[in-house]
């Protein structure tokens, strides 16, 4: 079992990146560049859920002058972005602040003009993501922005393969991670429920990840 919670990542850590894009090729990554250029300039950001720091390095290649807070409840996977980091060699004008834990490490005082989720709220079932999605608005500002990247089929029924992937990741990492859902939430339930508007979207890998942005 995992000695905190949500760390369960840390048994795939070191070939969960190259796993993904064995199977979804630069899909991933396409969803979440996507949402980049809807980031203001000077934002206080918090990635949550992150991984291994892939997207903290597009964060930072913006050119941007970004305050971000990065989330990540896997030691391994958070060590893993903080040498990526810290590896970084061209100047930029970003502070960064690594943080273990999950939604629950944000202080109540914390607040944030963007918030990304990167392949995050497909962990969840329906009332832990409630409480999850309800902890991260209040983090959010006015006019703030939510940053959503997803496995989110634009399809219903989903097409079998999709029902095929849906079923082989729930299997894999509710065994290996000790992740809890077994089907994909029904995201624009949660974020009407909250009162954010989607204001933007896009597809990818045949209309089974989308990126979205949502503004309060």
């Amino acid at each position: 079992m995992p000695n905190l919670p949500d760390s369960g990542f840390d048994k795939v850590a070191p070939f969960y990146d190259a796993l993904a894009r064995l199977i979804y090729g630069d899909a991933l990554q396409k969803a979440q560049l996507y949402l980049l250029p809807f980031i203001p300039d000077k934002s206080r950001v918090l990635v949550i859920g992150g991984g291994s720091g892939w997207l903290l390095k597009q964060l930072i290649l913006t050119g941007k002058q970004l305050d971000i807070l990065y989330v990540d409840a896997s030691p391994r996977m958070l060590n893993k972005a903080e040498a990526k980091y810290k590896s970084l060699v061209q100047p930029h004008s970003c502070q960064v602040i690594f943080r273990l834990g999950t939604e629950a490490a944000l202080a109540p005082h914390e607040q944030f003009n963007v918030i990304i989720t990167p392949f995050l709220l497909d962990l969840y079932p329906p009332q832990r993501l409630r409480r999850l999605m309800q902890k991260l608005s209040g983090s959010l500002t006015a006019g703030g922005l939510w940053l959503f990247a997803d496995f989110c089929p634009v399809q219903y029924p989903m097409p079998w393969w999709q029902k095929t992937l849906v079923w082989g990741m729930y299997t894999f990492f509710g065994a290996v991670s000790g992740v809890q859902a077994k089907k994909l939430p029904e995201y624009d339930f949660h974020f009407d429920s909250l009162g954010l508007q989607k204001i933007a979207s896009e597809s990818f890998y045949s209309e089974f990840v989308q990126g979205k942005v949502f503004i309060r």
